[in-house]
This record gives C-alpha cells, sequence and structure tokens, in this order.
C-alpha cells in the first residue's frame, strides 16, 4: 500500500495532548510535515521538538495576545 499523506503538510488543532497529539505523532512518523496549533505553547513547542528530533518536520503556531497567530519559539 502507498503512503499518500508522504510530503504533505497537516494541520492538527488541539495537538498538545490527546488524539491531537496522537495524531502529530503518526502523520509525522508517515512523512507529513505537521503544523500543531493549540493553547499550550509549552506543550507543543515540546512535541514540535520531539518529533524534528526523529527526523520529521514540525511547526508549533500559537495565538498570541493580538488575535494573530504566529510561530513559537523558545
Amino acid at each position: 500500500m502507498s503512503n499518500n499523506i508522504e510530503g504533505k503538510v497537516v494541520v492538527i488543532t488541539g495537538a498538545s495532548s490527546g488524539l491531537g497529539e496522537a495524531a502529530a505523532r503518526l502523520l509525522s512518523g508517515d512523512g507529513a510535515s505537521v503544523v500543531l496549533g493549540a493553547r499550550r505553547v509549552d506543550r507543543i513547542q515540546s512535541l514540535a521538538g520531539a518529533l524534528t528530533a526523529k527526523g520529521g518536520k514540525a511547526l508549533a503556531v500559537a495565538r498570541i495576545n493580538n488575535g494573530v497567530s504566529a510561530p513559537c519559539s523558545k
């Protein structure tokens, strides 16, 4: 069976725990680039770090005070 998710970009909301985190780990492991969104910035930063450490591509994005979404950095 071919992996048709490889090389795609997937946006996941609620990625800081539960099903969102599990989906991010699974899809990243299958070769997708993942954009992680959640309210808990520290959790998605940690997840993005773990996914990239395993060779995946991940970006943590959070909403900042003025309502604009921006990439999170440590």
